[in-house]
């Protein structure tokens, strides 16, 4: 498959327009049919793959950090009567499944990335559905915070997924729709099964969308409105933007190499090694979440057999929480955009289908922000005794927590990773805030719940080799699944539901002869033949 690149800028884009008209901006869809990510499928009708997603991605990422000016975004279609048909069937029937899964899981990120902007940056997304608009078209426009729907008596929203392919509106769709707009579970199911779709008056009495608006008065209308939304929000109209230049990295066979990240892979075994360094400036925080959030994206889509990935740290943990507390007191834009921007990030690790272990040592600086790298993993290990190459050294191993641990990096489920860890354990809580802000020795971060382990120095090794071999010994399904699984207790969301439940059974129906068996109906669409269903209920 494709070694694929998430780097993007809107000079080169092939697929949106992005202009920029203060306070509003406007992200318009004109998918190139011949521009697809990989061969052997056309992008007709503004059906997108990959890489018209990972675009939009980066325009919403743009947005954010380069246009401080920009209160409201208005997504649209520079087609006539063409809003957008979704993601191309081609592309789903032809690719293996774990391009789908993977497909469907970054535009889900990026979906809720346009819901954050909307809910923590008070830059507001109004979906402008100027023509028919279906499956994944539609989704997109679910993330918006409004829906305006050109009245010409022939455009629609629809899901037709599970009538015309036999799988689900896999990026949240059946999700926002019920619990996001809140339409009517009945009025859902008959919409879910209609491949027609809605249209005018209908899809505003369901709640599908908010507004009807006459072909001759669309531009002028969602433009008013938008500038409507923008005087509504905190955008600061005269900030300067912070560029997204281009990540330095070097990537090779045997690894990834950024600034403040390096990756080993070990092939044999299935692993990755991935190193963060601890504060080497300023910008520090933002510069490793970009590097970082690449790096999950890439080894995400490209690696798909290194399993298991181990997080290391290196540097100085005081200079972790000096950082962290010059953030936290900045009361600016942008320093609001990097904790919200690290917060994503981390959430894209948690939905990560990976084993995740973290490796204490001496020398280590998982304090505070750093800390959530840990407490995002299955596991974490803590070297109880002196560095493996230095018997000698008086330098021991140890963690800090920080208030960065106590609810600013919720994860999708609306708890911090230790309301996760520890749930419904509100004694256990109170307890380890009363902990903050000192080095906790491997001791005593057993005894706290932090860690998973402490081997000490003489079985350091052996033990870290067994639980990697046994990791890679083990089903990676079962594995997945038991992860996803353990990772999200306590409360579901729309979040926990489009990555737990909707994920899970989109990522089943889509092994399942129904949908992409050679007379599945994912494989049959557009021949002229029907599928032929196995009719077992299971």
């Amino acid at each position: 498959m494709t070694k694929v690149s998430f780097d993007r800028h809107p000079s080169t884009y092939r697929h949106w327009h992005l202009r920029i008209e203060p306070p509003v901006a406007w992200l318009e869809m004109d998918v190139d049919p011949g521009g697809g990510l990989v061969e052997g499928y056309e992008l007709k009708l503004n059906s997108y793959d990959l890489g018209v997603d990972i675009e939009l991605y980066d325009a919403v990422q743009r947005l954010r950090f380069e246009h401080p000016e920009v209160g409201a975004v208005i997504i649209t279609s520079a087609r006539e009567k063409v809003f957008c048909a979704g993601a191309n069937i081609r592309m789903l029937a032809d690719s293996p499944h774990e391009w789908k899964v993977n497909f469907c899981k970054f535009t889900n990120e990026t979906r809720n990335g346009i819901e954050d902007a909307t809910d923590n940056s008070g830059q507001v997304y109004l979906a402008a559905v100027n023509g028919s608009c279906a499956g994944g078209g539609y989704e997109i426009a679910l993330a918006c915070e409004e829906i305006l729907l050109v009245d010409d008596n022939s455009s629609t929203v629809s899901l037709p997924e599970v009538p015309l392919l036999g799988v689900l509106p896999g990026t949240g769709g059946l999700t926002r729709v019920v619990d996001k707009r809140r339409v009517r579970k009945d009025r859902a199911d008959v919409f879910a099964t209609r491949p027609d779709g809605v249209r005018g008056r209908t899809a505003v009495d369901w709640k599908l969308v908010d507004r009807l608006v006459p072909r001759q008065e669309f531009r002028e209308a969602v433009a008013a409105r938008a500038r409507e939304l923008a005087a509504g929000t905190t955008r600061p109209a005269d900030a300067k933007g912070v560029e997204l230049a281009p990540l330095e990295r070097n990537e090779t066979d045997d690894g990834i190499a950024y600034p403040n990240v390096t990756a080993e892979f070990d092939r044999g075994l299935g692993v990755v090694t991935v190193t963060v360094r601890g504060p080497g400036g300023e910008d520090w925080l933002f510069a490793l979440t970009r590097e970082l959030d690449d790096l999950i994206l890439r080894l995400r889509t490209n690696e798909p057999e290194l399993g298991t990935w181990v997080f290391r740290t290196e540097g100085d943990a005081e200079a972790v929480l000096a950082h962290e507390r010059a953030l936290l007191a900045r009361e600016d834009w942008l320093g609001n955009e990097i904790v919200h921007y690290y917060k994503r990030t981390l959430k894209r690790l948690d939905v990560t289908s990976r084993s995740l272990i973290a490796l204490i040592e001496p020398g280590s600086c998982f304090a505070g922000v750093l800390l959530e790298l840990a407490l995002a993993c299955d596991r974490q290990y803590i070297l109880d005794g002196p560095p493996i190459d230095d018997e000698d050294s008086e330098e021991r191993a140890a963690i800090v927590l920080s208030e960065a641990n106590f609810g600013m990096f919720p994860m999708g489920n609306g708890l911090s990773r230790l309301e996760s860890r520890f749930y419904r354990e509100d004694e256990h809580l109170d307890w380890l805030k009363r902990e903050r802000d000192r080095p906790l020795s491997p001791a005593e971060a057993v005894e706290l719940g932090l860690v998973t382990d402490a081997p000490d120095d003489i079985d350091w090794s052996d033990e870290i080799r067994i639980v990697l071999e046994g990791r890679a010994a083990l089903s990676p399904d079962a594995l997945t699944g038991m992860e996803a699984n353990h990772r999200f207790v306590g409360p579901e969301t729309i979040e926990t539901k489009i990555f737990g439940r909707l994920t899970a059974w989109q990522n089943w129906i889509f092994t399942r002869p129904n949908a992409s068996g050679p007379e599945g109906a994912l494989r049959r669409y557009g021949t002229g033949q029907k599928a032929t269903f196995d009719r077992k209920r299971v």
